[in-house]
């Protein structure tokens, strides 16, 4: 049931603006789960939507006339994309295990300042 919950809260992603994993994260944490095991959780259940868009797109990307310099750059781009995602992997898991309740506050008032900041600058 909290699976079923997990990925309802997932769902809300196709809102613009709302993050998929801190959407999964939230309705973990709401379940009773622990704040690492909802990150988990919620990095596990990436994984299919990764391959899913991996085998949409590279397709595509194979079929395009794309010059042996920019191969290589993809490459490049590639292994940075993958050391970028598991040490930002590795470093929230940290975080989240250690988590208290008060430990938020300082990025939900970021939050906050930067969607005020955005609305008005769309409203000009």
């Amino acid at each position: 049931m909290d699976a079923l919950c997990i990925g309802l809260w997932q769902c809300t992603a196709l809102i613009p603006g709302i993050s998929r994993s801190g959407a999964t994260i939230v309705g973990g944490v709401l379940r009773g789960i622990t704040h690492e095991g909802a990150a988990h959780f919620s990095f596990l259940i990436a994984t299919p939507i990764i391959l899913g868009a991996t085998v949409l797109e590279v397709p595509k990307l194979l079929h395009e006339q794309v010059p042996p310099r920019h191969i290589s750059h993809c490459g490049i781009a590639a292994v940075v994309a993958g050391i970028t995602a598991w040490l930002s992997t590795w470093f929230l898991m940290r975080y989240f295990r250690n988590m208290t309740i008060g430990r938020w506050d300082p990025f939900a008032a970021y939050c906050v300042v930067a969607g005020l900041g955005s609305l008005a600058i769309l409203m000009l």
